[in-house]
């Protein structure tokens, strides 16, 4: 099956006429003759490279009153093609965990031109700062680069001194250089903005969910985008800022892409495509620009010095100095021809009436991760088999305003189900063990298992226990129960068992899944959504849906191997560790024993909506 597009018009035809018709970019002064060698100054023999100056200039922050247009509603419209790209798997081991963070400074160390940079949780930690030396150091080399972070994800940043700091560096700036590596004359510059500001009076519950790092977007052979589901923080990379390894850490993926050779000179490439989407991002209109001013200088000084020692001190450590001493090799091999497509969902940044006109605002956008999704469903009859990865895994229930059922997800994979006695359908998500939401885990354990698994009677039953008694209840030992939650062709695994070291009862680290990606044979997408109400509703979320049955087979293989380090869900093992988590007692065991009433109070509330 063909991933289908409408074709042409493409976000960096929208997003470059936004930028020419709106405003102008403010002109670089240029120094009078003879005075080149003062500071600021273009060296002598920089160039005036007209493909520099457009990129610098659909570069440049602009204040929301000098954009006339909505780039928002631009990128939401604009009609996405096909692309043909070079692409990597990062799943959730460890290695792959490393070789991802060794890949993010690699793109930025190597970065020729330019770097984009948006990321829903940046931390200061380890990980964080070595991220703002390496671009300090770019920007010094005459790399331009643009940083968003969203200011509910990274608010532990508050005023981000770090990231203020990261700016200064712009003082210290190379000039660019164009496709030939001549100097130009425009000086790199380093803009950072708090995406959705809590200043700027926006609503709070429109994030940008992204994990972005493109670079050298417009120069075919030498872009590089990386997007999934690992944030900056050492959380994602299972590792600590003493250089210990964390025991616990995220279980994520990720796609890697590098530009291929145009078939047609009218193509677009995929950093080109993926710098485009970045600038949507970068140009929202309740962003907010960070400003370093004059004062603590100082203060400025130690940031930047931190972010040099850290960076220093990470590629220090075996584990990582090893991996980043291949990324030369490992950047330029091992990648598979695929055809791609970038996905979004950018209208649920301004979409109105989320609740009730969910499938109309989503059919609005024809780049929607979830549209396409119903699209591929509904178009390749052909496709047998489902798998789905999510750590936090709703089934969406969409009514009217007067409460009339427009869809239930729970009903529509019964019905995929029962057009074809080989369709079959597989989930993979957290268990209480290893998820790190305990909201999110009551509506999985509570409703979506339960709806997809058991009958309506089963499901009360379920819902009316006790959670003490869960292990010696009739219904869990029932012929009815064992058989549905065996089912042959529907299965909902949780990650973690019972041998986990955080019980002490065994060795073996399950750490939290993060991970969320979607298989149908040779069809995928791998991204940064999750399959819950937020993600749906209220987040912005990205993504590339893929058609390759090479990078398939590798995305099958981590399905697998997550697989073996999980129970199915309501089986005796599962029940086992529920017991477990709560006669260990602590948060995860309290959250465990009142799953009930939560998820009750959620759904009764409507506050399932904001989860």
């Amino acid at each position: 099956m063909n991933l289908r597009a409408p074709a042409p018009l493409t976000l960096v035809l929208a997003t470059a006429l936004a930028l020419s018709s709106c405003a102008t970019a403010p002109r670089q002064e240029t120094c009078p003759a003879g005075t080149q060698r003062l500071p600021g100054c273009p060296p002598i023999g920089a160039i005036d490279d007209a493909e520099i100056n457009e990129i610098y200039q659909d570069r440049t922050w602009l204040p929301p009153g000098q954009i006339e247009v909505d780039l928002v509603e631009l990128g939401k419209q604009a009609e996405i093609p096909i692309q043909h790209a070079r692409t990597k798997y990062l799943g959730p081991t460890p290695e792959d965990a490393i070789n991802s963070l060794a890949a993010k400074l690699w793109m930025i160390e190597n970065a020729e031109h330019t770097v984009d940079f948006a990321y829903y949780i940046f931390k200061n930690d380890m990980v964080g700062y070595a991220m703002l030396g390496a671009m300090c150091d770019a920007v010094k080399r005459g790399v331009d680069v643009r940083v968003t972070v969203d200011s509910a994800g990274s608010i532990g940043g508050l005023a981000h001194p770090s990231l203020k700091a990261l700016e200064k560096c712009a003082d210290d700036a190379g000039f660019m250089r164009n496709a030939e590596g001549e100097l130009t004359i425009r000086k790199a510059r380093i803009q950072v903005v708090i995406f959705n500001a809590i200043t700027r009076l926006g609503n709070p519950n429109r994030r940008s969910h992204d994990k972005l790092l493109v670079k050298d977007g417009r120069f075919e052979t030498k872009s590089a985008v990386i997007t999934g589901g690992r944030n900056i923080s050492e959380d994602y990379y299972g590792i600590r800022g003493d250089g210990s390894v964390d025991p616990d850490p995220f279980r994520d993926a990720e796609i890697l892409l590098r530009s291929k050779a145009m078939a047609v000179e009218e193509d677009l490439t995929v950093g080109e495509l993926s710098e485009s989407y970045a600038t949507v991002l970068f140009l929202m209109d309740k962003n907010k620009r960070l400003d370093p001013g004059w004062s603590d200088s100082d203060q400025y000084q130690r940031e930047r010095q931190k972010a040099q020692e850290q960076l220093k001190i990470l590629k220090g450590y075996d584990y990582f100095r090893t991996a980043y001493a291949e990324m030369d090799t490992w950047m330029n091999t091992g990648f598979y021809d695929s055809k791609v497509r970038l996905a979004h969902e950018l209208g649920n940044l301004t979409d109105k009436s989320v609740v009730t006109e969910t499938e109309k605002n989503q059919q609005k956008n024809p780049n929607s991760i979830m549209e396409i999704l119903r699209r591929i469903g509904e178009e390749a009859p052909e496709l047998k088999s489902v798998r789905i990865v999510s750590p936090y895994m709703f089934l969406a229930e969409y009514k009217k305003e007067d409460g009339t059922l427009v869809k239930d997800e729970a009903v529509a994979f019964r019905e995929w189900l029962e057009q074809d006695p080989e369709h079959t359908l597989e989930v993979i998500t957290n268990s209480v063990l290893t998820s790190d939401n305990f909201s999110a885990q009551s509506i999985i354990d509570m409703e979506t298992a339960p709806r997809l698994l058991l009958t309506p009677e089963l499901r009360e039953q379920w819902l009316d226990l006790k959670t003490p008694e869960e292990l010696a209840s009739e219904l869990v030992t029932s012929d009815a129960w064992l058989e549905l939650v065996n089912h042959p062709r529907v299965t909902v695994y949780e990650t973690g068992r019972l041998d986990s070291v955080l019980l002490g009862k065994g060795d073996k680290s399950y750490g939290k899944l993060h991970a969320k990606f979607l298989l149908a044979e040779d069809i995928g997408f791998i991204g940064t959504t999750n399959f819950d109400y937020r993600s749906r509703l209220y987040n912005n979320e990205m993504g590339f849906f893929f058609h390759d049955p090479e990078l398939a087979a590798d995305v099958h293989a981590s399905f697998d191997d997550l697989i073996d380090i999980s129970d199915r869900w309501g089986s005796p093992e599962w029940l086992e560790l529920r017991k477990a988590i709560m006669d260990k007692g602590g948060v995860k065991g309290q959250s465990t024993k009142r799953q009930r009433g939560l998820y009750k109070t959620f759904k009764n509330t409507g506050i399932i909506w904001l989860l």
